[in-house]
């Protein structure tokens, strides 16, 4: 513990998991931290002093409360979404067909309910609340094109404390006339949320073209431009989820390089900026994104409910010219709110390419890995002292057969194989957020 550090005002205790650098580069033996029983403390938000709780208990104020959650329980970093649209929460689950008609069919008609900020907000609580049930503590979420979608949203993590970037859409072609912006308001509109929002608290900004078929070169351009004018907000976008979407684009943008061009043209392609799907690059896009600090968000539910395609990790994972990439449930395309649910389709992905997902590497994902997608790797995503407090308590028996599975597991890593191909939203038991119990399991 560092002089800077607040007093621990409460802490927990039980086995817990972390990460101390990429698994993916480095191998699991030097990255991959578990403690069979373990004390988290905290305080003023921050996270004061973690390790075994012999060490640890000696260290702390005698009156401190520590509450134990046994040794069923796993203690991790809260999972993280690189990409989400808050506004489909009431259309998951909608009847798939593939991604250019599932838009017009359901995700356009859903989203001009969101002109009325109210409709909004009763949405935003549900998402959120919906978050911390699946140990999800921070996102990177799209809104609607309509800004009083993205106060709504900011307003309820703001009440809850959770870190969270969110953008206003930018979309003026291509869509329904009651759905389009302009250049100009859409500039405008995402200038004064930067304003508003961007730095409040927890809060960040993400400039947020929809993709690139549904703004012009101008408003990408526009965007780029505010970006440099706020150069530490996100922007988040599409990129190459299907190949009829980059067979539109080669349309749309003609004499471009290809899809990633239209955006690097604009200046789109920089840290902080995170593409979501990212099933189809080339070599040279993805040669392009390391040289760029941009990330990919994996998707994998979404991917296989659309029928997009098959994003393949490893090869952006590759050890010459690796790219950040982020885990992200991309509702409501993606079918569930549960980590667990989405690391099982990553692991099918993977799988699909020839490759097996270990859990080590995939609890990574959902941890520091997308921390390090969005940059927020020295704020969230791993549990260590001076770290934002920010995290999640899982219940390792949550199911009559996961609980007689786990009879049977050798080791940490086949237990957390275990729970992400079985486990659900009911291996949530508890969810922090800046050091306070935000959610806990049967608390209604």
């Amino acid at each position: 513990m560092t002089d800077s550090l607040p007093t621990p005002t409460s802490a927990i205790r039980g086995p817990a998991l972390t990460f101390t650098g990429d698994p993916f580069q480095a191998g699991l033996e030097d990255t991959l931290v578990y403690e069979s029983d373990a004390i988290v403390a905290f305080g003023g938000g921050l996270i004061t002093h973690f390790g075994p709780a012999g060490h640890v208990q000696p260290q702390l104020p005698a009156d401190l409360a520590i509450t134990s959650y046994g040794p069923d329980a796993l203690i991790s970093a809260g999972f993280i979404d690189s990409h989400v649209h808050f506004p489909q929460t009431p259309m998951i689950a909608a009847f798939g067909e593939q991604l250019l008609d599932w838009l017009n069919r359901y995700t356009f008609p859903t989203e001009r309910k969101f002109a009325d900020k109210a409709f909004a907000a009763s949405v935003a609580d549900v998402f959120l609340r919906e978050n911390l049930r699946n140990g999800i503590t921070t996102s990177c979420v799209y809104g609607t094109v309509f800004p009083q979608s993205v106060d709504a949203l900011f307003e309820a993590a703001e009440r809850l404390g959770m870190r969270l970037a969110a953008g206003k859409v930018m979309m003026n072609r291509n869509a329904p006339p009651d759905l389009l912006d302009t250049t100009q308001s859409s500039y405008d509109d995402s200038l004064a949320l930067i304003r508003k929002w961007h730095g409040r608290g927890r809060l960040m900004y993400a400039i947020t073209p929809r993709f690139a078929p549904t703004s012009t070169q101008e408003q990408l351009d526009a965007a780029g431009q505010l970006w440099d004018a706020f150069p530490d907000v996100y922007m988040q976008t599409h990129l190459s989820e299907t190949t009829r979407e980059i067979e539109w684009v080669s349309e749309l943008f003609p004499g471009h390089a290809g899809y990633l061009d239209v955006y690097d043209h604009s200046k789109l392609c920089r840290p902080r900026a995170v593409f979501g799907h990212c099933i189809h690059l080339t070599d040279d896009e993805l040669h392009a994104m390391h040289c760029t600090g941009s990330a990919i968000a994996h998707c994998p539910t979404s991917n296989f409910f659309l029928g997009s395609g098959c994003f393949d990790l490893y090869r952006a994972m590759d050890h010459g010219r690796p790219v950040r990439v982020g885990l992200g449930t991309d509702l409501g395309a993606g079918t569930s709110f549960s980590i667990f649910e989405t690391l099982n389709a990553a692991y099918t992905a993977a799988q699909t390419h020839g490759q097996a997902l270990t859990a080590g590497h995939a609890f990574y994902l959902a941890t520091r890995g997308t921390a390090r997608a969005m940059y927020l790797e020295d704020k969230v995503g791993s549990i260590a002292t001076g770290m934002e407090a920010d995290l999640v308590v899982l219940d390792m028996k949550s199911t009559p057969i996961i609980d007689y599975r786990m009879k049977f597991a050798e080791d940490i890593h086949d237990a957390l194989f275990i729970q992400m191909i079985m486990g659900d939203d009911r291996a949530v038991q508890a969810t922090f957020i800046n050091g306070i119990c935000q959610h806990r399991r049967n608390a209604n």
